[in-house]
């Protein structure tokens, strides 16, 4: 094992010592070693399987076979979830024929940000996450269930339907993906029209053709942002099948694969005689490899934020500093678009999870013996999935990459270092995402351009006032202050400022997460301006330095005359319509992003400032 990652998990092992503890105790006095229905009155059972066919009544009140739960986030607006309409009725059946039943035990929202990208919807985006949570833990109230089948790929919905599981961790439980689209148009190209869109270059037609050509049939999108990273992590943490992460939908591979994912659940529950607690698979090594494999791969800086809060729903504690210290031994072995040309279905062509997990094992990156769902434990997961005279079978991973420019074998990185990189500095600390920056452009020391939101930049950007070596600085945009949305609507406009060769960077307490790419970003700046940071003093043509190789982020002004200025207060901005006033207490309550952005846990006394002054 490396002694790096073994001592990050050791530090992070007696940090959570108590937490853990206590949530261990609590999923295990829930579990009671029996079915939870037994502990139901005859009243409850009966409206419990009230709708169920004769069959499955009696297969429930005996108790004696599994029932397991589905908690679905279908919708047929999201092409990645569409998929999922059929799959309860599949699920069920297939489970019917393994001699147990499943109940669809209830729907959570699920929200796409790529169409309320710039839009006032955005800003439910990243507390739809806690929201999914709280309704993943209504659905399983009912205690009807000895294990639950997980249906969620995209973005806030991945996150919070592993949080709500986890507080029923006395369950096993899998996800279940339905697989990304096939490839459309290519990334670079796709690009290079928004670019152009941006520069004023080309119509609004043109615009929508060429993202009609990208995001054209059900799947998920195949750039690598925050839903492509969802699936690796659910793997490596080993809640779904090996190698199914990819499969495209609606073939014969994928239908597979959600089969044996239902034989495979009922296998692990209580009745089945090899229980695996979901609330005891993910514990310390787990979370670990996560990481690891965020880095490793060059994806989402969301999970800078998601794993955090994820971590916490099993007792465990980290923090940015274990991303950093991570990202100093563990290389960079994907290319995948922002950080790459490739699309998600190239890397799964080239070696895709098998190949990568089999790399960072040998090179003792990961923890090989973390539980999993399937099979022993991890290290049987540098596997993919075949059919083979129709039947389904895992195979031994690729020996070597297929595709060189896409995965590389880790004594061949494309970087020595992870994707992620921690920022600190006077203004406080924030995450940058290194993996498709270019050395040239790491190091930044110009003007600051002060805006509190994209549509300002994007004025002054048409008007030519930022043609010029300058830092945007866009605050106002964290959990406090409007929910922290994406701002992917800065990328086309820096990056064109970037090929007219001015020297530019962005910091901003706000997030960026797959969109983050050949521009430095400083995000997720914490305190934000809403919460007193210093971001909310800082002024046009304060001269800011940015540093990702040293991992500073300063303001150069005088510390006494920037301490002396009045905080900018945010515009009067609208914090009602599209449903945001029924999330005033988030915004209230809402913790750090260092600690997860979230209002599900109570956090008394452990602070981002707690969490400085006692650094491992």
């Amino acid at each position: 094992m490396n002694p790096v990652v073994r001592e990050i998990t050791r530090r992070i092992v007696d940090r959570s010592r108590e937490d853990r503890s206590r949530y261990l105790g609590q999923i295990r006095d829930a579990g009671l070693n029996q079915p939870e229905r037994t502990r139901l009155s005859c009243g409850n059972l009966a409206h419990g399987f009230a709708a169920c066919e004769l069959a499955d009544k009696n297969r429930i009140r005996l108790a004696n076979s599994a029932n397991i739960g589905i908690v679905t986030a279908y919708n047929d607006m999201l092409s990645a979830h569409q998929p999922y309409a059929d799959f309860p009725a599949r699920i069920k059946r297939h489970i019917r024929e393994l001699g147990s039943t499943a109940q669809v035990a209830g729907g959570v929202p699920a929200m796409c940000d790529g169409i309320t990208q710039g839009q006032a919807g955005m800003e439910l985006s990243l507390f739809s996450r806690d929201n999914i949570a709280q309704a993943t833990a209504i659905a399983l109230s009912h205690q009807m269930f000895d294990g639950v089948m997980m249906l969620g790929i995209c973005d806030k919905i991945v996150p919070g339907l592993f949080i709500g599981a986890l507080r029923f961790g006395h369950l096993p439980a899998m996800f279940a993906p339905a697989g990304p689209m096939p490839s459309g148009m290519p990334n670079k190209e796709k690009a290079s029209v928004r670019q152009q869109f941006a520069e004023g270059k080309i119509g609004r037609d043109e615009l929508l053709d060429a993202e009609a050509a990208s995001y054209h049939s059900p799947g998920t999108c195949t750039f690598y942002g925050t839903a492509n990273s969802n699936q690796l992590l659910m793997e490596v943490m080993g809640l779904q099948l090996p190698g199914g992460s990819f499969v495209n939908p609606n073939t014969p591979l994928r239908d597979a694969l959600t089969e044996e994912a239902c034989r495979q659940l009922t296998r692990i529950t209580a009745q089945a005689g090899d229980p695996r607690p979901v609330g005891e698979v993910i514990d310390e090594r787990s979370i670990v490899n996560a990481m690891v494999v965020l880095l490793a791969s060059g994806g989402s800086t969301n999970h800078g934020i998601h794993l955090v809060a994820m971590a916490r729903a099993a007792g465990i504690r980290i923090n940015w500093d274990d991303f950093d210290a991570l990202s100093k031994v563990v290389p960079l072995l994907c290319r995948i678009y922002p950080n790459g040309e490739a699309d998600i279905n190239r890397f799964h062509a080239a070696g895709g999870a098998g190949f990568l997990f089999r790399e960072l094992l040998t090179a003792g990156l990961l923890h090989g013996k973390a539980r999993t769902v399937w099979g022993e434990n991890l290290a049987e997961f540098s596997v993919e999935p075949v059919l083979e005279g129709g039947r389904l079978i895992w195979r031994k991973a690729a020996v070597a990459s297929l595709d060189p420019s896409v995965l590389r074998p880790a004594g061949e990185p494309f970087a020595e270092q992870g994707g992620l990189r921690l920022l600190r500095g006077n203004l406080g600390r924030s995450m940058i995402k290194v993996s498709a920056v270019a050395e040239e452009h790491r190091i930044i020391q110009a003007p600051a351009v002060v805006v509190d939101s994209q549509q300002a930049l994007k004025l002054k950007f048409e008007s030519g006032e930022i043609e010029r070596d300058c830092v945007v600085v866009v605050r106002f945009q964290g959990p406090r202050a409007n929910g922290m949305p994406e701002l992917h609507g800065l990328t086309p406009l820096l990056g064109s400022l970037q090929d007219r060769g001015f020297k530019v960077a962005l910091v901003t307490d706000g997030r960026m997460s797959g969109a983050s790419g050949k521009v430095p970003a400083a995000i997720h700046l914490s305190p934000e301006a809403a919460a007193g940071g210093l971001i909310g003093k800082l002024k046009d043509g304060d001269m800011i330095r940015l540093d990702a190789n040293a991992g500073t982020l300063d303001c150069l002004v005088n510390a006494k005359a920037i301490s002396a200025r009045t905080g900018a207060v945010a515009e009067e901005c609208a914090t009602r319509g599209v449903g945001r006033e029924l999330f005033a207490n988030f915004r209230h309550l809402v913790s750090p992003p260092e600690m997860g952005a979230t209002v599900l846990f109570d956090d008394t006394g452990w602070t981002v400032a707690h969490i400085r002054k006692n650094e491992d």
